[in-house]
């Protein structure tokens, strides 16, 4: 039987620990943009060709090896992010606000400002997990609503007995650097161990 005294206590590192890796997710939505940004600037200024993102992906692979999810295949992606969003300033909160494979999902499939908005919004704010949302992208909730014959009813929300499902994301866990599989305190090590390093490391990066 659980002692109520300190159910308190529990909340309140729980609560912690969602409001870290949601810390690191806005982070990791942050370097992909600048990053993006930066690949789009080099390649429109002529500094840069199409191949030297190759390049790029093969030289993080080769000088940082422990970093994750910087294929050039990922670099494409984050600058098509930027280019989606760059004119839609209204949005950064938002992006930043769910995971990395939401944005995916959303600005690839999306053909749509207005319907990239009506996922951003519902990914938020009703706590959609990628599963729910790829079914609701695929079931094309947002045609449906827009001509009326379909009412937002509440979403199915999963179980967020540790983490919301909604950062539940291999990209965060590749970002933090963890093992595969990971237990509880290996996320824990890797939260507090990013959390540490992540302003230090981002300052040596330039974007200007």
């Amino acid at each position: 039987m659980m002692d109520n005294r300190f159910t308190d206590i529990i909340q309140l590192i729980k609560q912690s620990r969602t409001n870290a890796i949601k810390a690191v997710n806005a982070e990791l939505i942050t370097l992909y943009w600048n990053i993006g940004e930066y690949i789009c600037r080099k390649i429109e200024q002529a500094e840069w060709g199409d191949s030297i993102v190759t390049e790029l992906a093969k030289f993080i692979q080769a000088t940082e090896p422990e970093i994750k999810g910087f294929s050039d295949k990922n670099l494409w992606r984050m600058k098509q992010f930027y280019e989606t969003y760059k004119d839609f300033p209204k949005l950064s909160t938002l992006l930043r606000e769910i995971s990395w494979s939401h944005n995916l999902a959303i600005f690839s499939r999306c053909k749509t400002a207005e319907e990239r908005e009506f996922y951003l919004k519902l990914s938020k704010h009703e706590c959609y997990s990628f599963r729910e949302l790829d079914r609701q992208i695929s079931s094309s909730l947002f045609e449906r609503t827009m001509i009326g014959n379909s009412k937002l009813a509440p979403a199915v929300r999963e179980s967020n007995k540790n983490l919301s499902n909604t950062f539940k994301d291999s990209y965060v866990f590749e970002f933090l650097n963890l093992p595969d599989p990971h237990s509880e305190s290996d996320l824990q090590r890797g939260l507090i161990r990013q959390i540490k390093n992540l302003f230090s490391n981002l300052e040596r990066i330039s974007f200007s």
